[in-house]
């Protein structure tokens, strides 16, 4: 690995092409290292989960009226879209949009937590429908996506967006954009330049996850996609894009990070270095903000041992300083203890979420967030009596770098009405790699099959199970049929809007 030094540049000092983070991305793209067999195994693992959740979600209205929009933008040889089947072919950069707003909506892919978090799971979606369209094998999307994992986790290891309330899609863009350029084999400056309009045009605020959530939540990655798609087709053409984008003057880094003194260590693989850092990222049990999977394991296991639910005094739950502040009491959203809070907003409340894991002892991707859940007079009770606080030892361990370490849990004391307490804690959820139940190729399997019951026959969920498991053998005809079909879904999709 190498270490490059990320700082902002005067105008006047010219910083050489081939020393912008941009052109290092870039040059990363665009290496043909090996990709580790372990690696491919993931790659397969992460393109199930991605499956599993998006059609758990075809059904839903965000899900529906994105795949409406992209059915009025028909294109051969296009890209299909998850629900419709082969036939249906779409331009590429509406599949994915429609694509990655169904793995998104439900909030349920991969994740990872550094100094910024990202669902590098996002960047599947569009480089499976750049793939198809462009006609790519399947070895070469495995290595897209490696790189394009590695581009976004790396990202997220050094240069925080959320601190200055930057939405982490700003790490998304350019991911996407280097994943296109390893698929499609771009020169090293083509590269380059989409990353830097990839990057300009995804820079958004992040009251998409603050207040009053709303579906733009699933909708963001999907546009960040859609965006790195017409950034890679217009760079091609030979345009070119503003730079240096991180280091300029007027650069993301002066005007929406740390500022014009900012240092910035970015990590990146050297040349002929595989891409490995998608092993660092873990995927999700549960159908809520990752920051609270460990807390909905910890409340199935403590319900038994408080008893009486309505006893309860009070609960707090001491955690890291992102946790508070984003999904706990820390954030200061009376939005997050609202019965009539919007399914995205109790998503990131993890008051709401532990107290519902508490009554129930488990978690369910829709059951959980319905309206009368959210209203039961027992739950609204005990969610109101349930506060967050940032333990130094739980931030201090979040944002460690080694993954022996690292830990996105805390310390939960309930006190009861007579005063006795009860205490546990819990580091990581039971789902992540060092966890009590880590998922293999089997529980990602299951969870295809548990959450696409609903929708898919059991002869289609194992024929693209088995196209799944065949992933770098697959040649271009057999990659473009690589979706899965829902009779009757495009008719159901509703029609509507200015197009």
């Amino acid at each position: 690995m190498i270490e490059h030094l990320v700082r902002v540049h005067a105008s006047t000092e010219r910083l050489a092409q081939s020393d912008q983070l941009a052109w290092k991305l870039a040059e990363l793209a665009t290496d043909r290292a090996r990709v580790d067999g372990d690696v491919a195994a993931m790659v397969i693992n992460r393109l199930i989960d991605d499956a599993a959740v998006a059609a758990a979600a075809l059904g839903r209205a965000p899900v529906a009226h994105a795949r409406a929009q992209a059915l009025t933008r028909p294109l051969s040889p296009g890209a299909v879209l998850f629900g419709c089947g082969p036939g249906t072919r779409v331009a590429p950069e509406w599949a994915a949009w429609a694509n990655a707003v169904a793995v998104r909506e439900l909030d349920f892919h991969d994740t990872f937590l550094a100094a910024e978090y990202a669902h590098p799971g996002d960047n599947i979606p569009p480089l499976l429908a750049a793939a198809q369209h462009c006609g790519r094998s399947g070895a070469e999307l495995v290595r897209a996506i490696a790189v394009a994992y590695e581009v976004q986790i790396d990202l997220a290891r050094a240069i925080s967006l959320h601190a200055h309330k930057i939405d982490h899609v700003a790490h998304l863009g350019p991911s996407v954009a280097a994943g296109l350029g390893a698929l499609l084999g771009l020169p090293t400056e083509v590269v380059y330049q989409a990353i830097g309009q990839a990057l300009h045009v995804t820079t958004a605020t992040r009251q998409s996850r603050k207040g009053e959530i709303s579906s733009w939540k699933a909708y963001a990655p999907a546009f960040a996609g859609k965006c790195a798609i017409e950034a890679v087709d217009r760079a091609m053409r030979g345009e070119r894009s503003p730079s240096p984008i991180y280091e300029g003057e007027d650069g993301i880094i002066a005007w929406m990070l740390d500022g014009p003194e900012a240092t910035y260590r970015v990590t990146l693989p050297a040349p002929g270095e595989p891409c490995r850092a998608i092993l660092d990222s873990f995927t999700k049990e549960h159908s809520a903000e990752y920051q609270a999977q460990a807390f909905i394991d910890l409340a199935t296991s403590l319900r038994g041992r408080i008893g009486d639910l309505g006893e309860v005094a009070e609960i707090t739950i001491a955690t890291s300083h992102h946790t508070h502040f984003v999904i706990g009491t820390g954030a200061n959203d009376p939005q997050k203890l609202d019965p009539d809070a919007s399914r995205e907003t109790l998503d990131h409340s993890l008051m709401y979420i532990f107290a519902v894991a508490l009554e129930d002892g488990s978690w369910h991707e829709e059951r959980s967030y319905a309206p009368a859940r959210a209203h039961r007079p027992s739950t609204v009770a005990l969610w109101h009596k349930i506060r967050t606080v940032e333990g130094p030892e739980w931030t201090r361990r979040y944002r460690s770098q080694d993954p022996k370490e690292q830990a996105f849990g805390g310390k939960v004391r309930v006190v009861m009405a007579d005063g006795s307490v009860i205490e546990d804690q819990i580091a990581v959820a039971n789902a992540h790699p060092l966890g009590a139940r880590p998922f293999g190729r089997a529980e990602y399997v299951a969870k295809f099959h548990r959450l696409a019951g609903g929708h898919l026959t059991g002869a289609e969920r194992s024929r693209f199970i088995e196209r799944c498991e065949a992933l770098g053998e697959l040649d271009a005809a057999a990659l473009s049929t690589l979706t899965f079909f829902v009779e009757g879904l495009e008719a159901e999709t509703p029609r509507g809007g200015l197009l």
